[in-house]
């Protein structure tokens, strides 16, 4: 009795790898909206905002409005400033301790590398 190995042709393997690179998970979405669904949040909230800028100065007011490239401050008994993304170094919730904790636990600050998604 003559036994025969039965080779799948070259076509037949490359559709089987086809078929199995088609069921990997696709790749994560590059943008994830959490930055806009943040800011949303703190201008519905009317949040009172802390914002620091690279020089290290610091900005105190309520976000009123966001795009792509930056962000408008409302101030009280001082002028609304329109702030350019780029150079803020990081923001957070007027009230909370710089150093990362408050009297309710842990605090909630956006960093520089979330605000470039």
């Amino acid at each position: 009795m003559n036994r025969r190995l039965i080779r799948p042709s070259l076509s037949e393997v490359q559709d089987q790898l086809g078929a199995r690179m088609q069921r990997k998970k696709p790749a994560p979405p590059e943008q994830t909206n959490a930055e806009n669904f943040y800011y949303v949040k703190q201008m519905q909230a009317r949040t009172p905002m802390v914002v620091v800028l690279d020089q290290g100065e610091t900005i105190r007011g309520v976000i009123e409005w966001y795009d792509k490239n930056c962000i408008k401050v409302h101030r009280l008994n001082e002028p609304n400033l329109l702030i350019m993304k780029s150079c803020i170094r990081f923001m957070y919730k007027d009230g909370e301790s710089r150093n990362g904790g408050n009297s309710e636990g842990s605090s909630h600050h956006l960093h520089e590398t979330d605000l470039e998604e």
